[in-house]
């Protein structure tokens, strides 16, 4: 059992759900996202997930493409990410899962990936450009060092997609509470919680939402029916706002905080 299926059985046996902020690693720069990941843990973060900076991140808005603008800037890359991992495992205990594009996993070399992943300290790893049709050597790789690959839905998954889904993911199940990129519009809380009805008949894992999630009063809604709350871009854009001043490590741990408290 990892950290991550730990965590999730723990909010279970307490009836709590969890808080998953998302942060773009080398953003305002590492030590900082090293800084960053202490704060959001002691803010109430159950899981952590940690974005590696990509030139053409597809999925995501405007917050989050500037977000990795600026880590590509400083110089960080997917091996330098590995590394402060492992340096964060020193410390902090909280499950972190990566999120990335399959591009720079795959210049890196799958098997290299995962085994490095794994001695980092690394519990999971979403790749948003890769579907479950073609998912099947990364999964093999990870899960011989037993990291879960985290799998997407979305509110156009049909009832096969969310079928062949169901029977591989492992860890918990995100689903993309929008048609966009992050940072979009949040669409109805009746929608998303009939799609989220609609995968539970399918699976017994944990189901995540995420996309558009940007205030408290949103997350506390969700969480009603969902099992996880995914914050991203409302965090990412804090963090650049206040990444000048000397107290933005606590800005968002303070914004963290207000989050949790709701759920």
């Amino acid at each position: 059992m990892n950290r991550l299926e730990r965590k999730w059985r723990e909010l279970r046996r307490s009836g709590k759900k969890a808080l998953i902020p998302f942060i773009t690693a080398g953003d305002p720069n590492l030590m900082a996202t090293k800084r960053l990941i202490g704060a959001l843990e002691r803010g109430g973060a159950d899981i952590i997930e940690l974005g590696i900076p990509f030139s053409d991140p597809m999925a995501d808005g405007p917050v989050i493409q500037k977000a990795s603008e600026r880590a590509l800037a400083k110089g960080t890359t997917l091996r330098k990410v590995l590394s402060l991992v492992r340096e964060v495992r020193r410390k902090n205990g909280v499950p972190i899962l990566l999120m990335g594009y399959y591009n720079p996993i795959l210049a890196y070399g799958l098997g290299a990936y995962a085994r490095d992943a794994a001695r980092s300290g690394v519990d999971a790893t979403l790749v948003v450009d890769l579907p479950p049709e073609e998912s099947a050597e990364l999964d093999c790789e990870l899960r011989k060092v037993g990291i879960d690959l985290i799998y997407l839905l979305t509110p156009t998954s049909d009832a096969e997609r969310i079928r062949r889904v169901a029977k591989r993911a492992r860890g918990f199940i995100y689903f993309v509470s929008i048609t966009g990129i992050t940072g979009a519009k949040l669409r109805s809380e009746g929608e998303i919680r009939r799609k989220v009805a609609e995968i539970r008949r399918r699976t017994s894992l944990p189901i995540a939402v995420g996309f558009g999630i940007s205030r408290p009063d949103q997350a506390r809604k969700i969480s009603k029916f969902a099992d996880g709350v995914v914050i991203g871009s409302a965090l990412v854009s804090l963090i650049q706002q206040r990444s000048s001043s000397k107290n933005f490590i606590q800005a968002a741990e303070k914004f963290i905080r207000a989050v949790k408290r709701g759920l």
